[in-house]
């Protein structure tokens, strides 16, 4: 409570935390207004036949279930940055650019990325509403008629872009990320309904007493090697000579999770989307189309994960981890900073054998990450497969700890970081 009052006594943090609710809240009944044009009960029809549908409603507020003007969220802004992300990476001349400029390049990318988004934001409005139209009798919106097909995709890709410039405000007002904010406060108000569905489970069949304590002992095990895990780090010891006679050292320090819980997201999509797919081309009167969608929702089944889907998951989460850590994280950039600082690290020439060093810990490290993430995202499909628990039970408490976890972890990190500042200012 001495903490939570401090916090509040300050204005500007308190101004901060009023301001981010006030945008949730705008949010939240914004997920509940539907799209101009919309045929409700076409929609209805859609849920009841493809389960799948949910996990991705769940994963925006539930604003797909609803056809909502914001159903799209921030994906095609998420998409747009990656796209740009990998474009650097994979286009000499780009990558030369953003080195030479620095802070200028990355003004010119997220420039880049905002004008990207409009675009994309059009384009997975209309891949949806197809999607949906060929799930369903009836069309959810007639794809034929421009004077409705127009209204509805520029009412999705206008909030999708008000949605952008809402993340952009939110991220320089807050002390934080919005968009982890706002997956935390999902995934929060979210758990307590599935315990209490699962303990009720228990309650009225006994049998299924022991594998609701066996379910919580393994949920607190796995809180603790999330936090474990969440913080977890090598620390490289570097020399900085700061004058001729003496020298400084510090650390850089390098995460055993450095993906965090990107390769999990990127699997679910990847292993999820053919199953959305075949469960449209069930419809199909050609009978290969027909053969080869049964045979993916049989053994690419969400709901019921079999070994095969399990394996495919396990790989993918591993290529994902690799992928991720190799754009993101650039040893050779490391060993040009520390050299730039006139820093080495002991035994080591600078440049190749620094650059070296720091891949092969990096590589070390990212094989334990990845058998994080794979043991956090794979133990669940267990759970569903020998007990009578169901993929969106787990979904929210198993490997969205990760978000819980490192978000309260770096927000009381960041407030801890302004208390400071504001008793230093006190104290001038």
């Amino acid at each position: 409570m001495w903490y939570l009052k401090n916090i509040w006594k300050i204005k500007d943090l308190r101004q901060r935390i009023l301001f981010v609710f006030f945008w949730l809240i705008l949010f939240r009944l914004a997920a509940h207004i539907p799209v101009p044009f919309a045929d409700m009960s076409a929609l209805a029809q859609v849920f009841a036949q493809n389960q799948m549908l949910w996990v991705f409603s769940a994963l925006t507020w539930w604003s797909m279930e609803s056809f909502s003007i914001v159903m799209m969220w921030l994906a095609p802004y998420i998409n747009a940055a990656i796209i740009m992300q990998l474009m650097t990476v994979v286009i000499p001349w780009l990558e030369r650019m953003k080195n030479e400029e620095g802070e200028e390049w990355q003004k010119k990318i997220n420039s880049y990325t905002r004008w990207l988004t409009l675009p994309l934001a059009i384009l997975q409005s209309y891949w949806m509403i197809a999607l949906m139209n060929m799930s369903a009798w009836t069309n959810v919106v007639n794809l034929w008629d421009l004077s409705v097909l127009i209204p509805v995709i520029l009412s999705i890709a206008a909030w999708t872009v008000f949605l952008m410039w809402l993340w952009e405000l939110m991220t320089e007002k807050w002390i934080w990320n919005w968009i982890s904010l706002i997956i935390f406060t999902w995934i929060v108000a979210a758990i307590p309904p599935i315990f209490w569905k699962i303990f009720w489970m228990a309650a009225i069949d006994s049998s299924k007493i022991l594998p609701f304590i066996i379910f919580l002992w393994v949920i607190i095990l796995m809180l603790i090697l999330v936090v474990i895990f969440s913080e977890a780090q090598r620390n490289i010891s570097v020399t900085y000579a700061t004058a001729w006679w003496t020298a400084t050292k510090w650390n850089l320090p390098i995460r055993i999770n450095q993906a965090w819980m990107i390769p999990i997201i990127f699997a679910i999509a990847m292993i999820t989307f053919p199953t959305v797919i075949a469960s449209f081309m069930q419809k199909s009167a050609n009978e290969t189309v027909q053969s080869v969608s049964t045979w993916i929702l049989a053994n690419l089944s969400w709901s019921n994960p079999n070994f095969i889907y399990m394996w495919l998951y396990f790989l993918l989460i591993f290529a994902f981890t690799y992928f991720y850590v190799s754009v993101t994280f650039k040893p050779e950039k490391a060993a040009e900073n520390i050299q730039k600082k006139w820093g080495f690290i002991t035994w080591l020439r600078p440049w190749s054998q620094t650059s070296e060093y720091i891949e092969n810990v990096s590589t070390n490290l990212n094989f334990w990450g990845w058998w994080f993430l794979a043991t956090v995202a794979v133990i669940p499909l267990i759970f569903v497969k020998y007990t009578d628990l169901t993929q969106s039970d787990l979904l929210i408490t198993w490997s969205w700890l990760i978000i819980v976890v490192w978000v309260v972890l770096e927000l009381i990190r960041q407030v801890n970081a302004r208390l400071v500042m504001n008793d230093y200012e006190a104290i001038k």
